[in-house]
């Protein structure tokens, strides 16, 4: 399973759980006063934690590295389509926010955002 470069403009290296070399791909759109910083996640090209277990701290590696302020963050998690028939492997975006000590809550974008967010409408 191999992601297309479509979903990301660069490979970003970061500290997963327990310290483990990890890679996602990276987008930045400002837009609207706003930087959507979307992670994507490359599957068998990743050899550490994924984008999911690596959460806010991915995030803060993020924003140290690019000068972002993680309050002025939207953060999105990107599931790129792979071409595979398993359903579970379809694209989706989701927007995610962090909660101190408690579980990160994940909303699913509708297509209609996505187009948005990318100006395809």
């Amino acid at each position: 399973m191999t992601v297309s470069e479509k979903y990301y403009d660069e490979i970003f290296d970061f500290r997963g759980q327990w310290d483990m070399p990890s890679k996602c791909g990276l987008r930045i759109i400002r837009k609207a006063g706003k930087a959507f910083v979307i992670v994507t996640e490359l599957y068998q090209d990743n050899p550490g934690t994924s984008v999911t277990y690596a959460g806010q701290s991915l995030a803060c590696q993020i924003c140290e590295a690019k000068g972002l302020n993680p309050a002025e963050i939207v953060y999105l998690e990107c599931n790129p389509d792979t071409n595979s028939k398993l359903s579970f492997y379809d694209e989706e975006y989701f927007e995610v926010h962090f909660r101190h000590a408690l579980p990160a809550d994940y909303r699913l974008l509708d297509k209609t955002e996505v187009k948005e967010l990318f100006n395809i409408v």
